[in-house]
């Protein structure tokens, strides 16, 4: 009786091999197969086979990133010395200004400069944005936005702001941009009577420069400079 019941133990834990669970489990492992072979295929198929495969893979994973999120721009002159320096590779956050988010005045963008500026990419820093209003200079030959002198640490040795006097009103959407050598820079001062009056869309700005990535020995985070911090809002400021 006892090896019956035993018998009759075995058979009750262990599902018929054509039972529902067992079908499931053949057809998953089947599928699984199925899908393992036609990767292999695949694989095979492709010249090289992994070491291309994993290639590709990078390439268009790097092309998705320079795409939607890090683009690497190179330094092409001296207007942003001494922070940016000629041949530098910097690291544009694309993804600063699509959530909502717009360029903040000492913000360091890079912008299309197609039909303002001309048709190549440029750096510059915000200087006023949309409802401000930009001045030079007062009598300490700083510029004023909304009434307020602004001090900029960042200025090349022994430039001064301006040595052109200005008043502009940036339009809503659009940003006025000085270069940090401002005797070497060609920026919103010298379009002031052109088309667009000198103003960037905000639309034209590409990203916000965050890293210098290259080379090795220049490699920095950036930060806004807090320079603007005690500039008001825009409104009934003169001066």
């Amino acid at each position: 009786m006892d090896t019956e019941a035993q018998h009759m133990e075995r058979d009750r834990s262990s599902p018929p091999t054509d039972s529902p669970s067992a079908e499931r489990d053949g057809g998953s492992k089947g599928t699984e197969d199925r899908s393992r072979s036609a990767f292999m295929s695949f694989v095979s198929w492709v010249p090289g086979g992994r070491i291309t495969l994993t290639l590709l893979i990078c390439m268009v994973s790097l092309l998705l990133v320079s795409t939607f999120v890090m683009q690497p721009f190179q330094i092409p002159s001296t207007s942003m010395e001494p922070a940016f320096r000629v041949g530098d590779r910097v690291l544009v956050n694309k993804l600063a200004y699509r959530f909502g988010s717009e360029p903040q005045r000492g913000d360091a963008v890079v912008f299309d400069g197609s039909g303002y500026f001309g048709d190549a990419d440029y750096i510059k820093r915000v200087a006023g944005v949309g409802g401000d209003r930009v001045v030079c200079c007062d009598e300490r030959g700083r510029i004023k936005v909304n009434g307020e002198p602004v001090d900029e640490p960042y200025l090349y040795p022994g430039d001064t702001p301006s040595k052109a006097r200005f008043v502009a009103v940036v339009p809503e959407g659009t940003l006025f941009v000085l270069g940090d050598h401002r005797s070497h820079s060609s920026d919103s001062r010298d379009h002031l009577g052109q088309p667009g009056g000198g103003m960037i869309p905000v639309d034209s700005v590409i990203g916000r420069a965050d890293w210098i990535a290259w080379p090795i020995g220049h490699w920095t985070s950036l930060e806004r400079p807090d320079s603007y911090a005690r500039v008001p809002a825009p409104g009934g400021a003169h001066g």
